[in-house]
């Protein structure tokens, strides 16, 4: 476990010397283990995880449903805020909508009118790199808005979700703004200042239920003792067991994966970080 990464720079790749602290020992993660199943298990974070609406990715980026497809000046013009509303949107919202997750149970939620989403995504970003050229911006004009929906990863897995499609006239893709109102989301916990993230994400290994593949970052000097974990009936809290170097060494982090068996296979336990003690999200190529 590592309890310092002050030293490591995704930026520097210079010479540096960098003392790190000794490794823990067994006993000291067993109890680093017990203190984090305490503060989740049972916590309202817990159950909004396990129960509620957590997305995992922004619910709203700002986007067309294929960038890629729509023309440099729209792109700049969004950026800029640059949008008129041709038609009359509807002020009133739908009736929910049914949320299905990937475990066959089904949610209600709320949705917000056309209007409103209209609203939240026409102004401009908070900071614009790079203005409107001296002519102007060319205006986006809405000339419509229908409901759909597009993928979402959530903590209960990747969901379709309600979203309004809005006509931007001249422009094939549409513009998509999440429908889902905002009193229906449960924020995704944020980390203690004081806490070091440990594991970055995992996968089962196919064939080995009882394994665990875990993405985990360390120095480029640092010795990996393998990866551990503490296992309760809802969850598993894991690390991955280093020792730093004292020497002089590249000042850079070092993505890598390793593997932990567990007692039994994961079920439908959480994977907790014994240094953040927050869930570590499905997928090892996230970053």
């Amino acid at each position: 476990m590592r309890r310092t990464i002050a030293c490591l720079s995704l930026a520097l790749l210079l010479l540096s010397s960098c003392g790190w602290s000794r490794r823990v020992s067994p006993g000291e993660f067993e109890t680093r283990a017990r203190e984090v199943t305490a503060r989740w298990q049972g916590s309202a974070d817990d159950r909004a995880w396990r129960a509620g609406f957590v997305p995992l990715e922004p619910l709203n980026p700002r986007g067309w449903a294929s960038a890629d497809q729509v023309p440099a000046w729209a792109l700049l013009s969004a950026h800029n805020g640059v949008w008129q509303q041709a038609t009359e949107l509807p002020a009133d919202a739908p009736a929910p909508a049914d949320v299905r997750w990937p475990d066959g149970s089904v949610s209600q939620v709320p949705l917000v009118a056309a209007a409103s989403a209209y609203a939240a995504f026409s102004a401009p970003e908070d900071f614009i790199e790079e203005e409107c050229p001296a002519k102007g911006c060319r205006p986006l004009r809405v000339t419509g808005a229908e409901l759909g929906e597009v993928p979402l990863e959530t903590s209960r897995g990747r969901i379709g979700v309600p979203a309004w499609m809005f006509t931007v006239k001249g422009i094939e893709q549409r513009y998509v703004h999440v429908a889902v109102d905002p009193s229906a989301v449960a924020a995704r916990p944020e980390p203690r200042q004081e806490d070091t993230e440990e594991v970055m994400g995992f996968e089962p290994v196919a064939g080995r239920p009882a394994e665990l593949l875990l993405q985990y970052g360390h120095g480029a000097c640092d010795t990996v003792h393998g990866a551990r974990a503490y296992e309760t009936g809802q969850v598993v809290v894991v690390d991955v067991d280093q020792e730093g170097s004292d020497g002089l060494c590249p000042a850079m982090l070092k993505i890598d994966t390793i593997t932990v068996t567990l007692a039994r296979p994961l079920g439908d336990r959480l994977v907790l970080d014994s240094g953040t003690g927050l869930p570590v999200v499905r997928g090892v190529n996230r970053r």
